[in-house]
């Protein structure tokens, strides 16, 4: 007759992977323990961050124009300083064409008049000449001669001097209205202009403040520098030396095992746990 028996054991192992090379490890250690000396700032570093620092405390010179500039834009850029001489344009050039426009012009030429005495003269020179040689002047034929003469001498150019004056009044008409849309188109533009130069008043006004705000940003960039510096240094080594410190570990473990038994060997342990069974009742079996 056999059996098993079940036994467990608790067991602790260290391992060290670094002892065979430990006197280079070593060496890299002690060339790390000296690095530390390489976060402190050279006076290169210190030097180039002081020149940081004076520069830095003497601001942004250009401030003050960047300041103007979008002060300028804010307030418009200038963009409708030529309203009021477009206006004035406009309104002279209305002056002008009105009368045109609105036809009071018509048959008001004194070119026209001085013409029309021009063609009476010498019509009635032409026909009354005519009646003289023929010893008929100052008759009634005469005067009706002259008249008729006249009148076919100064109706053309009266028909096409009025034809022109309706002509120059339309003229007059669409020149006053293309001018008005010019005009209304000019102002408009520079409404719109002077609203988009408000618009970049506003980037403009953001880069003035940054301006204004640099000599202490920059204090700031510098100082985090001289902070920085060291702080890399340090996590340079680190890199380094940390992973070596990591290299050597321990262990615990729990190991678990079974165990043949024979027969023998179950009965003596099952007889040997009847007998300190049995043992606090020895005494009294032996007693009479």
């Amino acid at each position: 007759m056999g059996g098993q028996s079940s036994s467990t054991q608790t067991q602790q192992s260290q391992t060290q992977p670094w002892q065979p090379a430990q006197p280079m490890l070593q060496n890299i250690l002690s060339q790390v323990g000296n690095g530390l000396n390489n976060t402190v700032l050279t006076s290169a570093e210190t030097g180039a961050l002081d020149t940081l620092k004076q520069n830095a405390a003497l601001g942004n010179p250009y401030a003050g124009g960047i300041g103007a500039y979008a002060q300028s834009l804010l307030n418009g850029g200038n963009a409708q300083a030529q309203a009021p001489a477009a206006q004035a344009n406009l309104q002279t050039l209305q002056g002008q064409l009105t009368p045109y426009a609105n036809g009071s012009m018509i048959g008001n030429n004194p070119a026209l008049a001085a013409q029309l005495a021009q063609l009476q003269n010498d019509v009635g020179t032409s026909i009354n000449g005519q009646f003289a040689a023929a010893g008929r002047d100052f008759s009634g034929a005469n005067q009706m001669a002259y008249g008729r003469g006249v009148a076919a001498a100064e109706a053309p150019v009266i028909a096409a001097q009025y034809n022109q004056d309706v002509q120059n009044q339309l003229s007059a008409a669409n020149a006053l209205y293309g001018a008005g849309n010019t005009t209304a188109n000019m102002l408009g533009g520079m409404q719109q202009q002077y609203l988009a130069n408000q618009g970049q008043g506003l980037t403009a006004s953001q880069a003035a403040l940054d301006a204004q705000n640099y000599g202490a940003n920059a204090t700031l960039a510098e100082e985090a520098q001289r902070r920085g510096i060291p702080v890399q240094a340090l996590g340079l080594l680190a890199q380094i030396g940390t992973p070596i410190a990591q290299l050597g570990q321990q262990t615990n473990g729990t190991m678990t095992g079974t165990q043949e038994m024979s027969g023998a060997d179950q009965f003596a342990k099952i007889a040997g746990g009847i007998g300190s069974l049995l043992q606090p009742f020895s005494g009294a079996f032996g007693k009479k």
